[in-house]
């Protein structure tokens, strides 16, 4: 095992960095839009077509339901979303975006792409490309992966 020469070796310390400088940035992006980066994520579920029922969506997003409620309250009354009944289970709502709310995420789209080549500007094009690729290509595994986080601490734990 080697030791690290620096803080800056460190993965933790590298994607924290990274991260903390695109959501203060991506934040400031979104900020006039209800809910913010969350009301974002709704948006961008709901023209995907995987947005499902309110109570699905909520799940998908890792949102409490009453929050996601208010969340929807407030999409709705800005005209960007609508609840319709589920044509499966009519107790249910589906959460669809209007066309009002697909001109506004073509915008945050485009707001949240200049983020994005800020915060990678010092890299070449190629190098951008290549950093989405592998950080897209972990996300999803790292996504599929069903597993239990102390599980995992502890396993690696146990190795070392």
């Amino acid at each position: 095992m080697t030791s690290p020469t620096n803080v800056e070796s460190d993965l933790g310390w590298v994607l924290g960095t990274v991260t903390r400088s695109y959501l203060r940035i991506a934040e400031q992006a979104v900020a006039d839009l209800p809910g913010g980066p969350r009301g974002y994520h709704v948006l961008s579920a709901a023209a995907r077509g995987d947005a499902g029922t309110q109570l699905a969506l909520a799940q998908r997003l890792g949102v409490d339901r009453t929050v996601m409620t208010y969340l929807l309250d407030d999409l709705e009354k800005a005209g960007l979303v609508e609840r319709k009944p589920d044509p499966a289970d009519r107790r249910a709502r589906r959460v669809v975006l209007t066309e009002a709310g697909n001109a506004r995420l073509c915008d945050l789209e485009r707001r949240l792409r200049r983020v994005e080549e800020h915060v990678l500007a010092p890299l070449d094009p190629a190098e951008r490309e290549t950093l989405r690729a592998l950080l897209q290509r972990l996300a999803v595994a790292i996504g599929e992966e069903d597993t239990d986080a102390c599980q995992v601490a502890e396993e690696i734990l146990e190795k070392y």
